[in-house]
């Protein structure tokens, strides 16, 4: 079974959509886990109609603000599957995501993957773009630019328990948990060249703010105590590549 992971705050305008993807999956063997972060507006009433219409989405509610990162961990302590996708609550999936991974996940024994991605704008209209991702990817290709969109990701229960995301606005904390699995493990992580995450734009959002993303990156190499000169160069690969993709989402 895959464990889905959802934090939810604030969320009333898209999360309907995004659990309308999983819905729609082919993959059928899933639980969905709405972590409900004291949302004030409609999203803890909309949350509840799906829980009592089906049987495999669950909500917990916090008891206070703990933010995506706290949520997310929170979400995997309470994870049934064997198997943690995490999906945001204002992102989407085409319906063969679970199926695709799983399928790839039995043929190369891979434990950690995640697929290409789709963009839509804050109104829901697709954008002329596609990100494309690798085959597979290791520590220091990651560190020149992060694909792995944490929508994206399928990854095995018993790994990803060991790296529990860290509470940090400074910082990407999802980019940091992928560095480190992969660095520690000296693994890759195998892709699905296929745009099966729709990834939304916003413009209030951290990755929408592209300043503020690029000070963010170079904070995870610090905290992966990474030295200044291999940090510099990587965060210039970082931003051109970075430049690259942007040009196309404007």
């Amino acid at each position: 079974m895959v464990s889905i992971i959802m934090p939810a705050y604030n969320a009333e305008r898209y999360i309907e959509e995004s659990i309308q993807s999983v819905l729609k999956q082919t993959y059928t063997d899933w639980e969905l886990i709405l972590i409900d972060d004291c949302s004030t507006d409609r999203t803890s009433r909309l949350i509840a109609e799906y829980t009592q219409r089906y049987p495999n989405i669950h909500v917990h509610r916090n008891q206070q603000n703990l933010g995506v990162a706290e949520s997310r961990n929170l979400g995997l302590s309470l994870a049934s599957g064997e198997w943690i996708a995490f999906l945001d609550s204002d992102d989407c999936w085409h319906p063969d995501k679970l199926c695709l991974q799983m399928e790839l996940a039995d043929s190369d024994d891979a434990i950690f993957l995640f697929t290409g991605s789709a963009f839509i704008n804050e109104n829901s209209q697709p954008l002329n773009y596609y990100l494309p991702d690798p085959e597979k990817i290791n520590y220091h290709e990651l560190l020149k630019q992060n694909v792995v969109s944490c929508s994206s990701v399928m990854i095995q229960k018993e790994l990803i328990r060991q790296y529990p995301m860290k509470h940090a606005s400074s910082m990407h904390e999802d980019f940091a948990v992928w560095l480190q699995i992969l660095r520690d493990k000296q693994i890759c992580a195998y892709g699905i060249d296929q745009p099966l995450l729709i990834y939304r734009i916003r413009s209030g959002s951290k990755s929408g703010n592209k300043l503020k993303a690029a000070v963010m990156t170079f904070r995870v190499y610090r905290y992966l105590s990474l030295p200044l000169i291999p940090a510099c160069y990587y965060w210039m690969c970082y931003t051109w590549r970075s430049l690259r993709k942007y040009r196309h989402l404007v």
